[in-house]
């Protein structure tokens, strides 16, 4: 059976705060939990307990993935990944794969942007060369563009529930057929006043304007406070754990 979606996030977590926090590298199980459940930085944000967490621990040491890790003394268990030795991965395929594992498909662009903590890339072409060794290896896919987008997304295929692939199309809207028509039924228009209702009032036809996009300098300041917030609070977790608080 392939990793279920909690083992892909105990993966990701594991490889950034390697990256990202050495000194409270390996994590305990509830530093574990809360870089898990961290509310930034992840897609989908989520809530696991230690139990899961714990289950998904021992699913990852069967295939070889991680492994107990608490030094001498240490009054916590603590854990750390072998995922880099078992698939014989680069540093660089190895940022890429972690952040795949936790923010799900995402264009180069967005790769390189996110990764910066993890590995520092020195262009696009670099990230697309590291993607490249991944899609050769099995371990990600380059997923079809799908309409407006215009740069190409990527997902990585160990496992757990991806959010990249396509949306299955809906079906469209029931229209008046030739015999409403030719009986002078006016309940053809029924569906269209029903998305009217159902989009509280407004017009399905009208389309709202669309939104000026956030400024670049203000969002990636934002991005960057985010982590340092989270970061914080996972060395803040870490050390009461340590200090059996």
């Amino acid at each position: 059976m392939e990793p279920d979606a909690v083992e892909i996030r105990v993966l990701g977590c594991l490889i950034e705060k390697q990256r990202t926090t050495p000194d409270a590298y390996p994590l305990s199980l509830n530093a574990l939990r809360l870089a898990c459940n961290q509310s930034t930085n992840r897609n989908p944000v989520v809530d696991y307990d230690e139990t899961t967490i714990k289950g998904a621990l021992q699913r990852t040491y069967r295939r070889g993935w991680t492994r107990l890790a608490s030094g001498h003394g240490s009054r916590a268990a603590k854990y750390r990944h072998l995922l880099d030795e078992a698939l014989s991965l680069a540093p660089a395929e190895l940022a890429l794969l972690g952040v795949l594992m936790l923010r799900g498909a995402q264009t180069p662009g967005e790769l390189k942007q996110r990764s910066e903590r993890l590995h520092r890339f020195d262009d696009l072409q670099a990230v697309e060369a590291a993607l490249q060794q991944l899609i050769a290896r099995g371990h990600a896919e380059q997923l079809p563009r799908q309409p407006g987008q215009k740069e190409e997304r990527y997902a990585q295929l160990l496992g757990g529930a991806e959010d990249g692939a396509a949306p299955t199309p809906s079906a469209p809207p029931p229209t008046a057929t030739d015999a409403d028509r030719a009986g002078g039924r006016e309940d053809a228009r029924a569906p269209v006043e029903d998305w009217g209702a159902r989009l509280g009032g407004r017009d399905p036809i009208r389309q709202d304007p669309p939104v000026a996009a956030p400024d670049p300098q203000t969002e990636h300041r934002i991005t960057q406070l985010e982590r340092e917030v989270a970061e914080l609070r996972t060395q803040l977790a870490a050390l009461r754990d340590e200090l059996g608080a």
